[in-house]
């Protein structure tokens, strides 16, 4: 079964989701974050992804009483990204109870730093994103091109360790437009034993499903929840009879 991660965006201390990462076009959910990570909880999952979009802005990590409230009200293995720029950025998402970070500048802006990072805390705990819009690669909250091919940066990267990649098509994110499965069909065709976090784009269970039916093991969504086009509750129930039903469960 596809890993499902919901998402939590945060700006100001908000819930939040922006349109292709346009910090103008944004719409806010909840002022309370750590209730809505509670109700993802309370539907039955495990994961969370929490993106601290002043931190990816400011180059530096801004909501850390966020992610400290989040992980004190629930059980969930959060993976936080957005603004990890320093040591002192890192050990504040890990003191603040995040199980997993997402670094994607700091992997293209200095590379020694995160592959000191990858050794330093091992390839379970560093997510390496790759944000993604024409097949290159962009950084600093996807304002800045990095000129880098997606695919030779992955190849780099997975050589060096790396266990855990988090794609986002940039050019979907926030739209409902469907996941770039092609794009993430293509990078499990290069790289199998990736485990692969497809994000962007998702507007229903069916789009989930697809990617399951694609091989892709994880991904993340956010918005289409937010707006009401994906139960969680008869998604489980779908999947739970599923796995009943299956040969390995008999």
């Amino acid at each position: 079964m596809i890993e499902l991660i919901p998402a939590i965006d945060i700006i100001e201390g908000q819930c939040v989701r922006l349109t292709k990462g346009d910090y103008a076009q944004k719409s806010v959910y909840s002022d309370t974050p750590a209730e809505v990570a509670a109700e993802f909880e309370r539907l039955g999952m495990k994961r969370l992804h929490v993106v601290d979009l002043d931190g990816a802005k400011s180059r530096h990590i801004v909501n850390t009483e966020v992610l400290r409230s989040i992980a004190e009200r629930t059980n969930l293995v959060i993976d936080f990204g957005g603004g990890i720029k320093s040591n002192e950025d890192i050990e504040q998402a890990f003191d603040n109870g995040a199980a997993m970070v997402t670094i994607g500048s700091i992997a293209v802006k200095e590379p020694e730093t995160f592959c000191r990072w990858l050794k330093r805390y091992g390839p379970d705990r560093i997510i390496l994103g790759a944000d993604v819009r024409n097949g290159m690669i962009f950084i600093n909250g996807w304002r800045e091109d990095s000129t880098l091919p997606l695919l030779p940066f992955l190849k780099d990267y997975i050589q060096q360790g790396v266990r855990h990649v988090l794609c986002t098509e940039i050019s979907r994110d926030g739209m409902l437009s469907g996941p770039a499965t092609a794009l993430y069909s293509d990078i499990m065709a290069a790289y199998p034993g990736l485990n692969l976090i497809a994000s962007g784009g998702v507007s229903s269970a069916e789009d989930i499903l697809d990617l399951e039916r694609h091989g892709i093991p994880s991904v993340v969504f956010g918005k289409a929840y937010y707006e009401g086009r994906i139960d969680l509750e008869k998604l489980r129930k779908e999947w739970d009879l599923q796995n009943e039903s299956s040969p390995a469960s008999t």
